[in-house]
């Protein structure tokens, strides 16, 4: 038996047992407590549907709400990571700034050092012009290249052809510039020695047996003569490069004596540029 329907039975039974009602009457009664019945059923589903609802929408929020807290710590998390990282960036842009500040300094220090080095060049440049002042251009000239002062001397005034002897005027010259440089002990001295590019046949009345040796040799006797003039040796080197670093293409008489010369290279000393380039 079904209880569900159990008190429309009852209300029908008590229904029939109400004198005075008809048959409409009661039809019509037992019509409402059909559609009342139904719809109170209605309402159980409903609510029940809601109560599902409800729990899923429960649900839903607790997993939402896990979420976002997932989410605050992963953010949290990032933001404590954001900041020790800009913490360590700024500690690098601080050592940075300190390494460049450092740089900055040695910069400011080697601008000096060679500022110093170009005046010292000039003066010196100055005093060697000064004490060859006498001497035709075309045999002696003084420049300033690379920063290095150049006395360049030509055979002629130096020497007679194939010769390691140096002529009286040359002596002259080399004594001047010796005077001029006595002193002058932050000064390295090269003497580099230059030929055309005529060889030599057979040996000369000095023994040069090329060019190579006649170079050699004149910028050796060259050495000599600026030593004994008062030249500290230790100062003084001489050297031979032949005909291999030219001035002019040797191919006419002119430009082959252009070619025979002397060249006093003075550099002054860059032990205080070298020490602020090693403090790198």
């Amino acid at each position: 038996m079904n209880f569900r329907s159990f008190p429309t039975l009852l209300v029908s039974a008590a229904l029939l047992a109400l004198p005075g009602c008809n048959q409409k009457e009661i039809a019509a009664l037992q019509q409402q407590n059909s559609e009342l019945t139904k719809s109170r059923d209605q309402l159980a589903l409903e609510k029940s549907a809601l109560a599902a609802d409800k729990a899923r929408s429960e649900e839903a929020l607790r997993g939402s709400l896990l979420s976002k807290n997932q989410q605050v710590n992963q953010l949290n998390q990032n933001l404590g990571d954001a900041e020790t990282d800009l913490k360590n960036k700024d500690a690098d842009l601080r050592n940075k700034d300190a390494d460049l500040q450092s740089k900055n300094a040695r910069i400011a220090d080697l601008q000096s050092a060679l500022a110093q080095k170009d005046a010292a060049t000039k003066a010196l440049r100055q005093r060697v012009s000064d004490a060859l002042l006498g001497f035709n251009a075309q045999d002696l000239q003084v420049s300033v290249k690379n920063g290095k002062v150049y006395v360049s001397l030509s055979e002629q005034l130096l020497f007679k052809s194939g010769s390691t002897k140096v002529d009286p005027k040359g002596q002259d010259a080399l004594r001047k510039l010796a005077v001029a440089l006595k002193d002058n002990k932050d000064v390295n001295v090269l003497v580099e020695g230059h030929t055309d590019n005529v060889p030599i046949k057979g040996q000369t009345a000095s023994g040069a047996r090329d060019n190579w040796d006649l170079s050699v040799m004149r910028a050796t006797e060259i050495t000599r003569l600026l030593t004994t003039a008062g030249m500290d040796p230790a100062q003084v080197t001489p050297s031979g490069r032949a005909e291999y670093l030219p001035i002019a293409a040797n191919d006419t008489p002119a430009n082959k004596a252009l070619n025979r010369r002397t060249d006093i290279i003075l550099t002054p000393k860059l032990d205080e540029l070298f020490s602020i380039l090693g403090q790198n």
